[in-house]
């Protein structure tokens, strides 16, 4: 016979869920961060995380409690690497294609939320949760807190009117729910601050963006998730690292998406023109856990390297760095003052207005284009940047914390 103890409710422990976005793996490094700090503040709270590929290599390495459920879940990072060609990914309608994974994942979700009395969800980017708890509130348990590095979608030049319609359409419903169903959000965090914000408008006869956004959501601070080494302490990381004094390091990495082999490509065609003029170059690629290191052809003096656990400790004592356009390693960058080139992802509305926004803010990194930047021009701007001293605005250090103590009031 089976039994079961019934535990008196203020005696239970507080418990949280936790959704990352697996699409790239720097929310999973922030909501690391945002978990510890949250954990310290209210040392009796639970954390289970309901998370994917990627993600889960994070919190494995963290030693995090990932939920069973997990197994379930459909791979949203497979989904955006096979709507990528080249460097080329159609984020709006990427995420408009993604209705049935979104709605399998959600109701795995649902399940979980049901059976687990979670005082808490935590979502970061957790777009099904968001969405079909908005369209069916009867379906909402517990306090919800949402959080995102940027708000509203916006269209592509070369999409027309009839982009310009249907992500004014998909503002306009974002609005609508929130508007009529403010409770659905307990909680919405901003990472980052006010003028992060881009600008623009939802759309025509929609207000502006940074204007609504201050009047429903909190402002965190950027959340790097680490704290930078002082100039007295990089030498030391360096040699922990196997990092030379002697040498110039250039590090190339795409994310954790799986969409990055194209850029790979072209940095790897350049690099025998940059080590002819930068002797002292020392190349390291890091293709994520999704592209196979072994996968491309070996060249003679390169280091290839898969999924590199706390890559933002080499980020931070690179001489340069070559990357996409995502928010999290250009952050990380931008926070330990290091030069880099960045390629936003072309028809990727977040990197190419959003991330780069934020950036022009900071003053930080020297933006590429890869459709007009062939081995020669990639060789001789890692040739000019490489070693070069910046000048960055400084990024906040204490974000997840800030964020902790948002979500820890509602606990």
């Amino acid at each position: 016979m089976r039994t079961t103890t019934w535990t008196r409710a203020l005696s239970r422990p507080k418990r949280a869920l936790y959704l990352s976005s697996p699409i790239g793996l720097g929310h999973a490094r922030r909501d690391v961060a945002i978990a510890k700090e949250l954990t310290r503040l209210r040392p009796d709270l639970e954390i289970d995380w309901l998370a994917q590929h990627p993600v889960t290599s994070v919190l494995e390495a963290e030693e995090e409690h990932i939920h069973p459920a997990s197994r379930w879940l459909a791979n949203e990072s497979a989904h955006v690497s096979s709507e990528a060609s080249g460097h080329d990914l159609h984020c709006f309608q990427a995420l408009r294609r993604m209705d049935e994974i979104l709605l399998a994942n959600f109701m795995v979700f649902q399940e979980v939320v049901e059976e687990g009395h979670y005082d808490v969800v935590i979502g970061d980017e957790a777009w099904d949760v968001d969405y079909y708890w908005h369209e069916n509130p009867e379906l909402k348990r517990g306090q919800n807190v949402w959080l995102t590095d940027f708000v509203g979608y916006l269209p592509m030049p070369d999409g027309g009117s009839r982009e310009a319609f249907l992500t004014t359409d998909y503002n306009a419903e974002m609005i609508e729910h929130v508007d009529r169903y403010p409770w659905i959000r307990d909680r919405a965090i901003f990472v980052g601050q006010e003028q992060d914000i881009v600008s623009d408008a939802f759309g025509p006869g929609l207000p502006a963006i940074r204007d609504w956004t201050s009047e429903h959501f909190s402002y965190s601070g950027y959340i790097t998730g680490f704290m930078p080494p002082t100039p007295d302490e990089l030498p030391a990381l360096r040699r922990e690292l196997g990092y030379r004094a002697d040498e110039l390091v250039c590090l190339v990495a795409v994310g954790g998406s799986g969409v990055g082999r194209a850029l790979i490509d072209k940095v790897l065609a350049a690099y025998p023109l940059a080590k002819k003029a930068v002797p002292e170059l020392r190349m390291v690629v890091v293709t994520g856990p999704r592209i196979d290191p072994a996968s491309f052809p070996p060249r003679a003096g390169l280091e290839m390297h898969g999924y590199v656990h706390r890559l933002y400790q080499h980020l931070s004592v690179c001489d340069l760095a070559v990357v996409q356009g995502g928010l999290t390693t250009t952050m990380e960058l931008t926070a330990a003052r290091r030069p880099f080139l960045y390629f936003p992802l072309a028809h990727h509305f977040e990197q190419n207005f959003h991330v780069a926004n934020r950036l022009n803010r900071y003053q930080a990194g020297r933006r590429m284009d890869y459709a007009t930047s062939d081995p020669d021009a990639i060789a001789r701007a890692i040739t000019d940047e490489i070693g070069r001293e910046t000048d960055y605005r400084p990024v906040e250090t204490d974000g997840a914390e800030c964020a902790a103590r948002l979500i820890a009031q509602l606990l």
